[in-house]
């Protein structure tokens, strides 16, 4: 039984993103050589049985603004981990130092993918809106939470960081690559629609989009897009993260498991992670020691301890 308890959640906020090459010293994201593959084979198989598209491959375009943001990019180009998803770089445009094409990279309509999955389990009679009882077999139940669960100190201190989102109209903007850069991402939604993003907020945690926020991604679309464009929503969600973007799953001291952390990467990581509880649960097949949260929640209790 999938159970639901129909608030907002960063999933439903989320451009669905996936840059194989992150971050400002341009390296590659975790273990993606493992898990991007699983989550296109899951993606793929989600679209035949719900009948809609949800996946959208997409290149990313890489830009650098400075020399030294520059400098660091091309001393990473013949690093092994990064030459693979390296499709060479391109002519940097106007106001732009370099550029750098990334392959392997996409968006997931999540909004599709989750009302899609809902439908889909709705007419196996095996969803419903609610909580979960407390008197229902806790041993049975696998906690997959995001922000909220971990907001509430149930799996030790936590990284959670809110971020806002715009979703824009712009005619003539380039709809055929994801762009990346000045501390932010513009992804097509198609049709001269684009997600702008994103800000970090570790302190006000809510789901409330704020002018200050609005403000900073409105000059990232400008400098990715262009100055021309039409704000047609603005949104926020919290992401869950207990350690920088790295999932986490495991039984629970009080009875059953734990899905989360998955940060700012879910639509990267959730189909892999999703197989290796799978197989714990059903055969016993214990995952990779990094991703139990036994592991991860001993070594926290020894931090805290000295």
């Amino acid at each position: 039984m999938l159970v639901d308890r129909g608030a907002g959640g960063s999933s439903r906020v989320a451009a669905g993103m996936v840059n194989p090459i992150t971050g400002k010293n341009f390296e590659p994201s975790w273990r993606i050589a493992e898990f991007l593959p699983e989550a296109l084979e899951f993606y793929a198989a989600v679209e035949k049985q719900i009948g809609r598209q949800v996946w959208y491959p997409f290149p990313v375009l890489r830009l650098a603004g400075s020399d030294k943001e520059w400098r660091k990019i091309v001393s990473k180009l013949d690093s092994p981990d990064v030459v693979p998803w390296i499709a060479g770089e391109v002519p940097a445009p106007d106001g732009w130092v370099g550029a750098v094409e990334v392959g392997g990279g996409g968006r997931l309509d999540t909004r599709t993918f989750m009302d899609g999955s809902r439908e889909f389990f709705e007419e196996l009679g095996c969803y419903r809106s609610g909580e979960v009882s407390l008197a229902e077999d806790s041993r049975n139940v696998i906690w997959c939470e995001g922000a909220a669960g971990l907001m509430a100190g149930r799996y030790g201190p936590h990284r959670c960081a809110k971020g806002e989102i715009l979703t824009l109209r712009a005619a003539g903007w380039d709809e055929t690559r994801i762009r990346i850069g000045a501390g932010g991402w513009l992804v097509p939604q198609g049709g001269g629609v684009f997600k702008a993003g994103s800000t970090y907020e570790w302190d006000e945690l809510d789901e409330l989009p704020t002018e200050k926020g609005r403000a900073r991604v409105e000059e990232i679309a400008s400098r990715l897009g262009g100055g021309v464009f039409e704000v047609i929503a603005h949104e926020a969600g919290v992401r869950p993260i207990l350690r920088r973007s790295e999932p986490l799953i495991g039984p629970l001291d009080g009875g059953g498991w734990m899905f989360n952390a998955l940060g700012s990467k879910g639509s990267l990581y959730a189909p892999g992670m999703a197989g290796r509880l799978a197989r714990w649960l059903l055969d016993g097949v214990e995952p990779e020691l990094e991703v139990d949260f036994r592991v991860f929640r001993a070594q926290t209790l020894r931090d805290e301890s000295r």
